[in-house]
């Protein structure tokens, strides 16, 4: 079953979404500047009162019991607690885009504009870790089975780890210009990620053997991806708006989203048991499984 909701107007963009501490869902809207929140069958609160001009991109919930964000245009890292009070952060220039929490009790975030991977902690203090690799475009970012954070090099058509310690390792790709978006710890001891570039998912153990699954349409562009309620994982196709399911083993099986063109992007699991999806043209749709 799929159902849509809409929660802002088209020009607003729905973009990045978590499940909160509050049995609430939370999802940025990039271009008003703002974050909802909503219950499953409630009706959408907005906060704060004044956009956040650093356009609040991609959102986590953090080890403290409050929402961390990403301020993709103004270089800040955003907190904002369940009663909808926000605090920002300065980082080092770079568009920060993707955010998780990580082992060690504090944010990682990627900077995707200079090739760096950030770590901040709850208190606020900003530590930067350079890639040694250029213009690789890190995107988004998961905490791993294995107490290291991994990331996508967007246009560095490699999969990256790091350690607490700040020790980093790139694994590239088998396949040219798969421009990964996208990734998750699956329920099978491996990460996930969504290839955009090349329609496909891909699946790469801890110790780098990666795995490839084209999609039926390779023109979806799947975007982002989670683990669901059900051992498989669950992922956007952003062109062609379906909501697609992987098992580990590699069947697809691909659910339309109602609305046409809804452009899909961020996607999580819901406090109900639900897949919960953020449609930047407006909405947020409830994906139940079976």
């Amino acid at each position: 079953m799929i159902r849509e909701f809409t929660v802002s107007g088209p020009e607003a963009g729905p973009y990045g979404i978590t499940a909160g501490p509050d049995g609430a869902l939370w999802f940025t809207l990039v271009h008003e500047g703002r974050i909802g929140r909503m219950e499953p069958g409630g009706e959408p609160g907005f906060h704060p009162d004044d956009p956040v001009q650093a356009g609040p991109m991609n959102i986590t919930a953090g080890p403290d019991g409050a929402l961390w964000f990403t301020g993709f245009r103004g270089d800040r890292i955003g907190r904002i607690d369940t009663g909808g009070r926000v605090t920002q952060f300065e980082v080092p220039p770079g568009g920060p885009c993707g955010i998780a929490a990580g082992p060690d009790g504090a944010l990682w975030f990627t900077l995707m504009h200079t090739g760096r991977i950030g770590r901040i902690t709850t208190g606020g203090e900003v530590t930067g870790f350079p890639l040694p690799v250029e213009g690789a475009l890190p995107s988004m970012i998961t905490a791993g089975p294995d107490e290291a954070l991994w990331f996508t090099l967007n246009q560095g058509n490699a999969i990256g780890r790091i350690a607490p310690d700040g020790d980093v390792a790139l694994h590239a790709l088998p396949t040219e210009g798969a421009a990964p978006v996208g990734i998750t710890s699956g329920p099978d001891g491996a990460l996930w990620y969504a290839a955009i570039g090349t329609g496909q998912i891909g699946q790469i153990t801890t110790d780098g053997k990666v795995t490839e699954f084209p999609l039926p349409d390779r023109r979806a562009r799947p975007h982002a991806i989670v683990a669901g309620p059900d051992e498989a994982l669950w992922f956007t196709e952003w062109g062609t708006a379906h909501v697609g399911r992987i098992t580990p083993e590699g069947r697809i099986d691909e659910h339309p989203l109602p609305t046409p063109g809804c452009e899909p992007h961020g996607i999580a699991l819901g406090p109900d048991g639900a897949l919960w999806v953020a449609l930047e043209t407006g909405g947020i749709a409830q994906v139940v499984p079976g």
